[in-house]
Formats: structure tokens, sequence, C-alpha cells
């Protein structure tokens, strides 16, 4: 017995778009890419650095935020500072210890350590720590300004961003970053002085004997000191230009963050060559 009803055609299953091929990137290309990305990221923070030297010499500056950006990223960062400078000392006097042994050396202890000190080590890892701490939290927060538009409503309120938000933060990165070398060089010397003390027997008036004794001069401290000025404007110039070029949401700003610490890191490496190269 039939139902009466007219036979049901069979569905046809809707056909998927062909995927997109695969575009095949030659190295060429790719190098080119990056080339292009990094001169763009260095053209900007060029012209970021420009804006904000106008501000600093017009003395267009919003006091109060340099002064609450001096605490954050300053005081806040000594107990950092205090155990990297310490523990670099006493390592400079581990790695000297066997040759200082073999050839009865122990007077020029404090000259080999306070040489290595004061011309490389301690503003290179000064750099690098503060880099970590104090550049990846500034791109953090100006990138999380970006994302969430207050930086646009700083314009829309007549604001200079540059003036009220950058310029107060590159001035505190760039003192931070060299009264915190002169401290790590201090605690530095006093860590190796008594490193010396602990591992070899050498007292610490032979140590410092050693390191005043007129083998360093004055240009081996001003050597460490203009680095820290450039290592701290390197890592100024980079997290606010990374900083303010976020996109994509959170996910942009970690990006940004990722990116301003490896950035840093080689602009201090590579900048640390060519001062180090005009200076002596």
């Amino acid at each position: 017995m039939t139902s009466g009803l007219p036979p049901t055609k069979p569905r046809k299953r809707a056909q998927q778009p062909p995927a997109p091929p695969i575009k095949d990137v030659g190295i060429f290309e790719e190098v080119g890419s990056e080339f292009l990305e990094a001169a763009s990221t260095i053209g900007g923070m060029g012209l970021l650095g420009y804006q904000i030297a106008r501000r600093i010499m017009t003395l267009r500056l919003d006091g109060a935020e340099v002064v609450r950006n001096l605490y954050k990223m300053g005081v806040k960062s000594v107990p950092i500072v205090i155990v990297t400078a310490l523990f670099t000392g006493a390592i400079m006097v581990i790695q000297a210890a066997p040759v200082v042994v073999r050839l009865g050396a122990h007077g020029l202890l404090g000259w080999g350590a306070g040489f290595g000190i004061l011309r490389e080590i301690a503003p290179l890892l000064t750099a690098l720590m503060i880099n970590g701490r104090v550049g990846a939290n500034n791109t953090a927060e100006l990138g999380t300004m970006v994302v969430t538009e207050q930086i646009d409503a700083l314009r829309v309120l007549a604001i200079d961003p540059i003036a009220f938000l950058i310029a107060p933060r590159f001035i505190a990165m760039v003192t931070t970053l060299f009264l915190a070398t002169i401290f790590a060089d201090a605690l530095a010397l006093w860590g190796a002085a008594y490193g010396g003390l602990a591992l070899l027997g050498v007292e610490t008036k032979t140590f410092y004997n050693g390191l005043t004794s007129g083998l360093l001069g004055l240009g081996d401290v001003t050597s460490g000191l203009v680095k820290s000025v450039v290592f701290g404007i390197v890592i100024a110039l980079s997290s606010c230009q990374y900083g303010l070029g976020v996109k994509g949401g959170a996910p942009g700003v970690g990006r940004a963050v990722n990116a301003t610490v490896v950035a840093s890191a080689a602009g201090i490496f590579v900048l640390d060559y060519f001062v180090s190269f005009g200076l002596n």
C-alpha cells in the first residue's frame, strides 16, 4: 500500500571550495621582508627619538610623571641590581683564581677584576637586567594603553602622549641605567674584594691597592658610564616604539614585549662593540 507522497530526491552535498594554494616564499623574499621590517622599526625609533628630543629641549614634560617613573623603574630595580652586581664581582674572582694562583699575581687581582667590571661587565649585565624588568614592563603598559584606546583618549583631550607619557619614561630609563651602573660598579668591586678574600686569601687592602695603583684610570670608569647611557637610550626607544606600535589586541601586547626584549638585547651587544671600538 502506497502513501501517495511523491518520492524524495537525494540531496546533493555542497561542494567545498578548493583550498588556496600554498604560497612558495623564496629565501630572498623572506630575507627582504625581514630587512624591510627591521628598517621600518629602526626608522620609527629614530622618528620617536626626534620627537622626544624636541619635548625635552622645550621642557614640555610632566614632572610628576618623571618622578613617578624614576621611583617605579629605579628604586624598585635596586634589589635585582644588588644581587646581580655582588655575584658578578664574585664570579670575576672565580674565573681569575686559577691564573692568579699559578702565577702568584695576587697583587694584580684588583686591577684585573676592576678592568673587566668597570669597562664591560657591570654596564652590560645591568643593562640586560634592566631591559628584562623595566623595558618589558614599559612595552606592556604602553601596549595595553594602545589596545584599550587610552592613547587615543589623550589625543582627544588635547594631551600630547609624547610629552605626557613617552618623554618622562625615556628620561627615567636612561637616568635609572646610568645610576644603576654606578651602584653596580661599587657593589661588584666590593663583591670581588671579599670574594678574593674568601677564595684566595687576598686581603681587601691588597685588592684595593691593585685597583688604585695607577693601572686603571678615569677613562676606564667613564667608558662604562658612556655605555650605560647608550644602552639606556636603546632600551627606552625600543620599548616605547614597540609599545606604541601594538596591533592585534592582547596577543599583540605579548608579541611586542617579546620583540622588545630581543631587539633591545641585540641592540645592546651591537652598540657595545661600536662604543668600545670608538672609546679605545
